[in-house]
């Protein structure tokens, strides 16, 4: 069966009072668009189409390279006018069983298999509808169906404001996605007229045409309310943000990860934990992130692309991003790990240290107040507060090596490129600019001089 995927993404989204175009506005870390591109990935082999309109540069390019292919509505006249755009690019298809899903891409949450119940419910025969049934209907448009038909065929679409006081007792409404036998719907849609108050072509017309036709109208009920909520403004999104990340940390939970507030928790990729794993209120993860076992999180930490050993504990208010630590490490609170830090077995980072494209081997500690930036350091060297790694010329990036077993003491300043001999001992406040012997203590300091009778400088009127 040929598939055809049509994502609709062309609308303005006036009430979310944004420059940017409603699709691109994030969920979970990723544009609303992003989400149900990523549901139709999983489905099998299709053409996807997104019908782009306002903001359509900045549309198109954030689907560059996920193949599927951008088609323009300019000026945008309803979501008939929509489809009408992309009927060219429809294939004239003769194969029984062809099928057109259309999709709504400020609807992020639509689940593969909803999608695909709904694509089977078409079968390339039927107009199938993606339906919910609401505690709370009002504002949607209503399914009607025949009464005592045993096979509760749809009549029609009855939009709220249209509706009986029987009608608005209907809790079934249609949510805006369809799959429709393709050589059907490319009739249909092109039979469409502007004929209504706001001078626009519906697509929820061609319910009326199906049913005049005798072609068979059926509904395909989504399970959860959740995956069918639409996203038109700032308030709607951050309840869908909630609701889907109350989704995952369930998911968690269930999975043995202990949260301490589920409803504090953020989610922004994926996160792999090991067993007694405890996080913190207030963490957020990006990317791809694994914990092992009897890891603990404090609060309000940020993991993004990161891998962390076992029965490590991360100290509140701690930033990690592209790092890989060992097992046992204590880290923070507001440490700063970034890209390319690679940290052993039992290394401890404290306080306000930040460490960028370094290697820190079993043991080795930095627990306040420093700086280590492509650099190298060995098992169980000390490194002291305030102490950095100078490793940028102006033009380019140095390494410093730091030996098993080193201590720098605090304040030092390391000029890369240099080597600190295994076993030496930096004295504290000196600047190192060359490579130290193994086993010496090494101090390079300015002479402290006391000038007598000096007299700090004051500015004309005013008292000494």
């Amino acid at each position: 069966m040929a598939l055809d995927i049509v994502i609709m993404a062309a609308g303005k989204g006036t009430r979310m009072k944004s420059r940017h175009p409603k699709v691109l506005h994030r969920l979970a870390g990723r544009p609303l668009l992003d989400h149900v591109l990523a549901t139709t990935a999983a489905l099998p082999t299709h053409r996807c189409w997104v019908i782009t309109g306002h903001g359509a540069d900045a549309v198109e390019s954030a689907i560059a390279g996920s193949g599927a292919q951008p088609v323009r509505q300019m000026p945008q006249r309803g979501t008939g006018h929509a489809v009408q755009q992309v009927v060219p690019r429809l294939a004239e298809v003769t194969e029984a069983g062809s099928t057109t899903l259309i999709l709504n891409g400020d609807v992020p949450l639509i689940a593969a298999t909803t999608a695909q119940a709904l694509v089977d419910a078409c079968g390339g025969q039927a107009l199938a509808l993606l339906t919910i049934v609401l505690p709370d209907a009002t504002g949607y448009g209503r399914i009607v169906r025949a009464e005592g038909a045993a096979d509760g065929a749809v009549l029609g679409i009855v939009e709220h404001k249209d509706a009986t006081p029987a009608q608005r007792q209907i809790r079934e409404v249609y949510t805006g996605m369809m799959a429709a036998p393709t050589a059907l719907l490319r009739r249909w849609v092109m039979a469409l007229t502007d004929d209504n108050a706001q001078r626009e072509f519906y697509l929820t017309d061609i319910v009326a045409m199906a049913v005049a036709e005798g072609v068979p109208v059926v509904a395909s009920m989504a399970a959860d309310e959740t995956e069918v909520l639409g996203v038109n403004s700032p308030l709607q999104l951050a309840d869908l943000e909630r609701r889907f990340q109350r989704r995952q940390a369930d998911a968690l939970l269930e999975a043995g990860v202990r949260l301490a507030d589920p409803a504090r928790f953020d989610l922004r990729g994926t996160l792999g934990a090991g067993q007694d794993v405890e996080i913190d209120v207030g963490c957020v993860f990006e990317g791809t992130v694994t914990l092992g076992d009897d890891v603990r999180i404090g609060a309000h930490c940020v993991l993004r692309d990161a891998v962390i050993g076992n029965g490590t504990v991360i100290h509140p208010f701690s930033h990690i991003e592209g790092a890989k630590v060992g097992a046992g490490a204590l880290i923070g609170p507001y440490a700063r790990l970034r890209p390319g830090a690679d940290l052993g077995d039992e290394v401890h980072i404290g306080n306000f240290v930040e460490v960028k494209n370094s290697s820190l081997a079993k043991g080795a500690k930095a627990n306040h107040l420093a700086y280590l930036g492509d650099a190298t350091v060995g098992e169980r060297v000390n490194y002291g507060a305030g102490s950095i790694t100078a490793n940028y010329d102006g033009a380019y990036k140095h390494r410093t090596v730091i030996g098993d077993d080193v201590h720098i003491g605090s304040n030092c300043v390391l000029i890369a490129p240099v080597t600190i001999g295994e076993g030496g001992t930096v004295g504290g406040g000196s600047t190192i600019s060359k490579s130290t012997p193994a086993g010496q203590l090494t101090v390079a300091r300015g002479k402290q001089v006391s000038i007598p009778g000096w007299t700090r400088p004051v500015k004309p009127g005013r008292n000494s």
